[in-house]
């Protein structure tokens, strides 16, 4: 028995054995941490990969956004322009009617005195006996009237033509209508007061007697028309049947 004991003693002893099933042990242990290492690992770079997925699509939305604000801006900027351009011609626009219709109500004004002028020479009767006095007194206005119209032309306002032309609404302003049989109805035969325009703008129309046939020959003219409508008619009929 003391035997047996002994030869135990010495294989547990044997610095062999012992330094054996130490390395085994220590090589398990150490592949357990590599597993565990190599699982956190994976862990960890999954985690890393999904952040970084998160990240780049949180850069691309917010590249879309700034690319849309973007967009907006610039058309933002072209409205701005659109609107600014037409501010500007407007401004122009306003300018050069100011300046060229600056002085319209003085213009109005100064026309007065112009019909007051050729009141004053249709007063006097162009006649021969007539004394010199009365001559120059003529011919003074006449140089007026003249140096008048001058003036009106420099400020482009000129003289409307009405008479034997057709009545037209937007230069002339009927006054009176005159019997004629020998022109056709509509036209102007009498000018009782003169107009002009300012450019392209009418300052005053003018005041203006119109020619109307005679009610005879308009009732003859309505007789004749009548009468060629029913020939026409009967015709068609004599056709129709």
């Amino acid at each position: 028995m003391i035997k047996m004991s002994s030869k135990k003693e010495k294989i547990k002893n044997d610095p062999r054995s012992n330094g054996k099933k130490n390395t085994d042990s220590g090589d398990i242990s150490k592949d357990k941490d590599k597993d565990k290492d190599s699982v956190k690992k994976l862990s960890e770079d999954d985690t890393v990969s999904n952040d970084k997925e998160k990240i780049n699509k949180k850069e691309s939305q917010k590249i879309k956004d700034l690319n849309s604000q973007l967009e907006d801006f610039k058309e933002e900027k072209i409205r701005l322009l659109a609107e600014m351009e037409n501010l500007r011609k407007r401004f122009e626009k306003e300018k050069t009617e100011t300046i060229k219709f600056g002085n319209i109500n003085f213009a109005r004004d100064i026309l007065s005195p112009g019909d007051n002028l050729e009141r004053a020479l249709a007063s006097f009767p162009e006649d021969k006996n007539n004394s010199q006095s009365i001559k120059n007194l003529v011919e003074g206005l006449k140089m007026v009237q003249k140096e008048f119209s001058s003036i009106l032309e420099k400020n482009s306002i000129k003289k409307i033509i009405s008479i034997n032309e057709k009545f037209d609404h937007n230069f002339h302003q009927a006054m009176m209508e005159i019997e004629r049989e020998d022109i056709e109805e509509g036209i102007v035969v009498q000018e009782i007061q003169a107009g002009y325009t300012m450019h392209d703008r009418l300052l005053r129309p003018s005041m203006v007697a119109v020619s109307k046939k005679p009610d005879n020959l308009k009732k003859k003219d309505d007789n004749d028309e009548s009468g060629q409508k029913n020939s026409e008619n009967d015709k068609k009929t004599q056709e129709n049947k």
